[in-house]
């Protein structure tokens, strides 16, 4: 068989191996599910917001949840990921005739399967209070696809950090930074009614772009066009960068 043909049985066996540990985590997965919906209806119906939103500021926030909930949630996989690395897994896999990264090409597809679960559940509480696209299928389905984008280079980027944090208890110090670059976004809020320097920080976030790019996609009522093309390239930046990072640092491990 040809390389390609050897990473990809590598990358679904090590897929298989990810999924079933949602057999025996039951509850970390419907936690990762939960989450993003009482972050809606908290920020939807019990704190409020939306300063300078014009119309139903449901049209305006489920975009930016979407968007946020590809951000977060990755301690999930970098905790994983530390997790193997200490207790000699990996030194174990790469003792194997098995390629650099499938290990790690394993635990993201996983994590995208999940995500693609999370973007569900949200769509479907959405739904159930109301909501609904003013789009076609395909701006919808395109709108799905940036959401899902974000979410693998972002994966990506948590991966290299955990392999350069090596142990648990580190992830969670990384993970906290993921908060403030969450919120400091259009999610929430237009960048309009914040101060100018706050402004120019959050439109320059890719989460911003998407969320954004998504509202446009979904037809929102004062959608700004636009944000398409920054909504891919930004994503696409940050794969070029974290990709062959964590490829090439978990090469290294224990040589």
């Amino acid at each position: 068989m040809s390389s390609t043909v050897y990473a990809l049985t590598d990358s679904w066996t090590m897929t298989r191996r990810e999924l079933a540990r949602w057999g025996r985590q039951p509850a970390a997965v419907a936690v990762n599910l939960v989450f993003p919906v009482m972050l809606l209806l908290m920020f939807g119906y019990l704190i409020g917001g939306g300063r300078g939103v014009g119309g139903e500021y449901l049209d305006y926030l489920l975009p930016g949840m979407l968007a946020l909930s590809m951000a977060f949630g990755l301690e999930g996989t970098m905790i994983a990921v530390t997790l193997d690395m200490n207790k000699g897994v990996v030194d174990r896999f790469r003792s194997m005739p098995m390629t650099d990264g499938a290990v790690l090409v394993g635990r993201s597809a996983a994590d995208m399967l999940q995500s693609v679960l999370g973007l569900t559940a949200l769509l479907g509480v959405a739904a159930a209070l109301g909501w609904r696209t003013h789009a076609g299928s395909a701006a919808f389905l395109g709108a799905v696809g940036l959401l899902l984008l974000l979410r693998f280079a972002m994966l990506w980027v948590g991966i290299h950090l955990a392999l350069v944090a090596g142990r648990p208890e580190m992830v969670q110090a990384v993970q906290i930074l993921v908060w403030p670059f969450g919120f400091l976004s259009n999610a929430f809020a237009v960048p309009d009614s914040m101060p100018g320097w706050l402004a120019t920080v959050v439109e320059w976030n890719p989460i911003s772009h998407t969320a954004s790019a998504v509202r446009d996609l979904f037809g929102a009522p004062g959608a700004e066009p636009g944000h398409a093309w920054a909504a891919v390239l930004w994503p696409l930046a940050l794969l070029a960068v974290f990709f062959p990072l964590a490829v090439r640092r978990f090469a290294r491990l224990s040589r």
